[in-house]
């Protein structure tokens, strides 16, 4: 599904230069769990956003499903992204003006989608998720998990083959960031790719996969064994 040959990121600032991703050479097989450890300021969450092709690499190739996307236009990305990536933010980023049901429907008006087919995919996908009962509310009359099943239905509501998850229990309590882990486990099990940073090891522990990263560079690649 993944494949990335030699790929680098540099940021500059002034006469400032970081290397956050360092001639990277990664695989990742469609149906994957992927974990992404390492210190603050190792390139995950660089790497995450390419992935994710909100970024673009400063050398390198990145082949999407057979297609090496390195070089496309913004234009391009966006209408790959779309549909095709799903992603899960720490911080959730619903909108409080707008209802549940509302901030999962948000994730399909940018697309073709008719008003009835949209309003069924939300409601199947919040009746999967154990939230239908919560459609009516706003953000700040949810709990920090609710809030995150709420942001991870409107990750999963237009199908995307693959989920970005950067830090998905961070602002989280143990009770709750157990129940998204368990969730997250679940729809890896029904086929959706996952790739996720996260500073927990219990958590990375969970994924089918490892990786570690030091200074641009993945350290350690591991297949976790089955429980």
């Amino acid at each position: 599904m993944i494949k990335l040959n030699n790929l680098s990121k540099v940021y500059s600032t002034g006469e400032v230069r970081t290397t956050a991703l360092n001639g990277i050479n990664l695989e990742i097989d469609a149906g994957e769990y992927v974990a992404i450890t390492g210190p603050s300021g190792c390139g995950k969450s660089t790497l995450l956003g390419l992935l994710g092709l909100l970024d673009i690499p400063d050398s390198g190739d990145y082949w999407f499903d057979g297609k090496n996307v390195a070089n496309w236009s913004e234009a391009k990305l966006n209408q790959l992204r779309r549909g095709r990536i799903g992603f899960i933010f720490q911080s959730f980023n619903l909108i409080e003006e707008l209802s549940v049901f509302e901030n999962v429907e948000l994730a399909l008006e940018y697309g073709d989608v008719p008003a009835r087919e949209r309003r069924d995919r939300v409601a199947a996908i919040l009746e999967k998720l154990g939230i239908s009962h919560r459609a009516k509310h706003r953000p700040s009359q949810l709990s920090g998990g609710q809030q995150q099943r709420v942001a991870i239905a409107r990750a999963l509501v237009s199908g995307p083959a693959m989920l970005l998850a950067d830090e998905p229990t961070g602002n989280l309590d143990s009770a709750h960031g157990d129940e998204v882990m368990r969730l997250l486990r679940k729809i890896n099990s029904e086929g959706t790719t996952i790739v996720m940073v996260t500073h927990s090891p219990m958590h990375a522990a969970q994924a089918s996969r490892t990786l570690h990263m030091l200074d641009g560079n993945i350290l350690i690649d591991a297949q976790m064994a089955a429980a």
